[in-house]
């Protein structure tokens, strides 16, 4: 039984480790730890990319380093972002783990997001609120600073990296503790690293960690020619 599973985990980890993820594999993501398995499955209606069909946001990270070159790789993928009047109003802070900065912005996590402080890498994104040229109110910031991250976190993807955003934080313990002008917002906390082993995240965690996917089906939130939104009131009715 045991050489069976050594099969398994090496045939799994070359599929994973290689990103040779394709249809005939169903895309099922699979991260082995040990005698650990935790398969994602991503049930598409229509075919998309490998980057965006095989990011989830795991909470279990190793703790193994980001390296510098991957790391400035993210932010260069959120650099190429579009945003209104080419504005580039995402702005990061980021630190490693040992840092001293690191442990500021863990400081800022709420308790159920305690989870996070094993990654090696955490990032705080905020987003400048007022045009440069002029210091009007730009409407379109927060929006920009999405398109950012889903760079980034495609991009993270790409690089056999994760990670996950949080918004369950001390919003104003960050803007004070980094000097942050108020016409920056902060939004999130994120944490980046490569997926860790699951059996150290509580019960709860752990049943969340391997949580089926779902989304919403494209009928119940594009629409042709019309606004419909009793597409969606009636589907979760």
């Amino acid at each position: 039984m045991d050489d069976a599973l050594e099969v398994l985990r090496t045939f799994l980890k070359e599929i994973v480790f290689n990103r040779i993820l394709s249809q005939q594999y169903m895309y099922i993501h699979v991260y082995v730890f040990m005698n650990n398995i935790i398969m994602k499955n991503t049930p598409t209606d229509y075919p998309i990319i490998n980057e965006i069909k095989n990011r989830w946001s795991p909470r279990a990270f190793a703790e193994e380093p980001v390296s510098e070159e991957d790391l400035m790789s993210l932010f260069e993928a959120a650099r190429w972002a579009p945003s209104a009047m080419n504005e580039q109003p995402w702005r990061f802070i980021y630190a490693r783990k040992g840092e001293e900065s690191f442990d500021q912005i863990a400081g800022a996590l709420f308790e159920g997001n305690a989870w996070a402080k094993k990654a090696p890498v955490l990032i705080v994104s905020l987003a400048r609120t007022t045009y440069t040229r002029n210091e009007k109110d730009n409407g379109s910031a927060l929006y920009d600073l999405g398109q950012a991250v889903a760079n980034l976190g495609i991009q993270a993807t790409s690089l056999g990296l994760s990670l996950h955003q949080m918004g369950g934080i001390d919003k104003e313990m960050l803007q004070k503790t980094f000097e942050i002008p108020d016409n920056y917002k902060v939004m999130t906390i994120i944490a980046l690293g490569k997926i860790g082993d699951p059996s150290e995240l509580s019960e709860g965690l752990q049943q969340r960690e391997a949580a089926e996917r779902k989304r919403h089906t494209i009928d119940q939130f594009a629409f042709n020619g019309s606004f419909k939104i009793e597409n969606y009131e009636n589907a979760i009715a």
